[in-house]
C-alpha cells in the first residue's frame, strides 16, 4: 500500500468523491455547509445529535461510492496530536482497497501552525509497511488530493517532512532486514550509496581497525566469517568551521550472544540489534536530504556475534583503542565493546561539540521503563534537558536515569582496566553506561540512550503499524532544530 499526496487550487465536483473536511472541537457543522449538499448536511447533523463528540473523527458512508469523513480540530493541539490524528486518519480508510480522497484545506481553522502538514507527515508515518520479501506484492494505492487555497504546506515544509520521512525510513528498512542479508559487509557497501545525498562517507575494514588498535570492536565480531567495519558518515552544512555535532551507533547486525549464548526463543528479534546504528544513518539522511545548517558526524560500528572455533572467549582479554584493558566477561555485553572503540575514535577525530549514542543495549532498560521510554544516561545537564524535551515535543520520549562513580568499582576488574558486565547483580543498564562514561575521555558533553525498548514494536504504536519504528530519527532532529540551527 503506498500514499500518494497531490496539490490541487480547484475542487472536483465529482458527485462520488470522497470527503474529508475539519472542524471544531464541537463538530458545529455551520462553516462546512459550503462544501456539503443540503441532504449531505442534513444527514450528517441528524447523526451527529447521538454520536459521541469526545471522539475525533467520524467515518460517514452515504452510500456505496462516497464517504464523507468529518475531523475535529481540539483546542491546544500538540504537534505529535495532528501527527497522532493523521494516523488515526490512516488507519481508517486503509481498506485493503485503491481510493482516493480530498482533503479540503480551506476547512482547517487551529491556532497549530502547519497543521495539515503534521496532519499528512501523520498518515505517511503510519503507512510504513516492509513487505520486501513477500511474493504476492501490495500495489493498491490511497490518493490524498489536497484542494483549497489555504492552509496548504509550504514547499519547504514538504521538503522537512520528506526528510524526515526518508530518514526514519531508511531506518526502519534497514531494522528490518533479515540477518543473511544485511550482514556487516552488505550493510557498509549500502552506506556508500549514501554519498549521492551529499555525505562524505569513510568506511574502515579489518585491517584498517586493526592497525587503528580498535580490538574491542573487532573482538566482538571476530567469530564472523563477515567483516568488522567502523563508518563514518560527515555533513557540513554550516558555513563555517563549527564543531560537528556528532552520533554514535551500535551496529551488532546479529546478535546470538556469542559464546555466552542467548536462549533460542526470540533470538531471530536480534537482527534489530543494529537499531541504534539504523538510528545515526537514518538521521544523517535526513539531514543531508532537507540540507541542515549544521555541521554532524554519525559513526557506526558494524559487527555481526557468532559462535566459531575464532569466536571471542568469556575472560578473554582485549585493549580498546583508549589504551584501556578490558576483561569480557560475557560475550553477550558486546554492544558497550563495540561503542568502546567508536566512542573515543569519534572524540579524539572530530572534536565534537557533543556526543550522543544509541543502542539496544540492555534488557535490564526494558525491566526499568518498558516500551514507553528510552532510557537517558548522561553527563551533561544542559544536553540531557535538551534531549529530554525533544523527546517529549515529538513523543519519542526519554526519561533520565543515574550515573555515579560509585557503580565504578561494579565494573573494576582484577584482572584488567574494567570488566564488560557487574556480575554483582542489579543496575544493568547503569553499570553499561558507567562502563561507556570511561571511553569519553576529554570530558565531551555526552548521552547514552539505550532504546533496547524502543527500537522494534511487536504491536506497533501510534505513527507505526509494528515492527521497527525508527525511533530516535525524528527526537535527534527535533533536538538539532530546536536547539543548534
Amino acid at each position: 500500500m503506498s500514499i500518494i499526496i497531490k496539490y490541487s487550487n480547484q475542487k472536483s465536483s465529482r458527485a462520488d468523491e470522497n470527503l474529508v473536511l475539519f472542524t471544531d472541537d464541537k463538530f458545529s457543522l455551520g462553516k462546512l455547509k459550503n462544501y456539503l449538499s443540503t441532504s449531505e448536511y442534513l444527514y450528517i447533523q441528524d447523526l451527529l445529535k447521538t454520536s459521541d463528540l469526545k471522539k475525533k473523527l467520524f467515518v460517514y458512508e452515504l452510500n456505496s461510492k462516497k464517504k464523507i469523513i468529518l475531523i475535529s480540530i481540539k483546542k491546544k493541539l500538540k504537534t505529535f496530536d495532528i501527527e497522532n490524528l493523521g494516523a488515526e486518519f490512516y488507519v481508517k480508510v486503509n481498506n485493503g482497497k485503491n481510493c482516493e480522497y480530498s482533503v479540503l484545506s480551506d476547512t482547517v481553522k487551529s491556532e497549530q501552525v502547519n497543521f495539515l502538514g503534521y496532519f499528512l507527515h501523520g498518515i505517511k508515518l503510519k503507512s510504513y509497511q516492509f513487505k520486501k520479501y513477500k511474493t504476492k506484492k501490495n500495489d493498491r494505492v490511497i490518493s490524498i488530493n489536497v484542494v483549497g487555497k489555504k492552509n496548504k504546506p509550504s514547499n519547504q515544509i514538504q521538503l522537512k517532512f520528506k526528510a524526515l520521512e526518508a530518514g526514519t525510513f531508511y531506518a526502519r528498512d534497514l531494522v528490518s532486514e533479515p540477518g543473511n542479508i544485511l550482514h556487516p559487509d552488505e550493510y557498509a557497501r549500502r552506506l556508500v550509496s549514501l554519498k549521492k545525498d551529499g555525505l562524505k562517507v569513510n568506511i574502515y575494514d579489518n585491517k584498517k581497525l586493526k592497525k587503528l588498535g580498535m580490538n574491542a570492536l573487532l573482538g566482538v565480531g571476530q567469530g564472523s566469517i563477515r567483516g568488522s567495519y567502523l563508518v563514518t558518515l560527515e555533513w557540513n552544512g554550516a558555513k563555517n568551521n563549527s564543531k560537528p555535532l556528532a552520533f554514535v551507533g551500535k551496529g551488532v547486525c546479529f546478535d546470538t550472544g556469542g559464546y555466552s549464548l542467548k536462549p533460542a526463543k526470540f533470538m531471530e528479534d536480534m537482527t534489530y540489534d543494529m537499531a541504534g546504528s539504523a538510528t545515526v544513518v537514518g538521521l544523517m539522511k535526513n539531514l543531508a536530504i532537507r540540507k541542515a545548517k549544521i555541521n554532524a558526524v554519525g559513526v557506526v560500528g558494524l559487527v555481526e556475534n557468532m559462535v566459531s572455533g575464532n569466536a571471542q572467549r568469556p575472560g578473554d582479554i582485549v585493549k580498546s583503542y583508549s589504551g584501556k584493558t578490558i576483561e569480557v566477561l560475557n560475550t553477550d555485553a558486546e554492544g558497550r565493546l563495540v561503542l568502546a572503540d567508536a566512542l573515543t575514535y569519534t572524540e579524539e577525530k572530530f572534536k565534537p561539540k557533543f556526543i550522543v549514542d544509541l543502542a539496544t543495549l540492555t534488557g535490564a532498560i526494558i525491566v526499568c521503563l518498558g516500551s514507553e521510554y528510552a532510557g537517558l544516561f548522561s553527563n551533561d545537564d544542559k544536553l540531557s534537558n535538551q534531549i529530554f524535551t525533544a523527546g517529549e515535543n515529538v513523543e519519542e520520549k526519554v526519561w533520565r536515569m543515574p550515573l555515579h562513580k560509585n557503580y565504578d568499582k561494579l565494573m573494576n576488574s582484577k584482572n584488567a582496566d574494567m570488566q564488560n558486565i557487574n556480575y554483582v547483580g542489579g543496575a544493568g543498564s547503569t553499570t553499561a553506561a558507567q562502563f561507556l562514561q570511561r571511553f569519553i575521555l576529554n570530558k565531551t558533553p555526552w548521552a547514552h540512550l539505550d532504546i533496547a525498548g524502543m527500537a522494534f514494536s511487536k504491536y506497533g504504536g501510534a505513527l507505526n503499524s509494528g515492527g521497527a519504528t525508527g525511533f530516535g530519527v525524528r527526537l535527534l532532529n527535533k533536538l538539532i532544530e530546536d536547539n543548534y540551527e
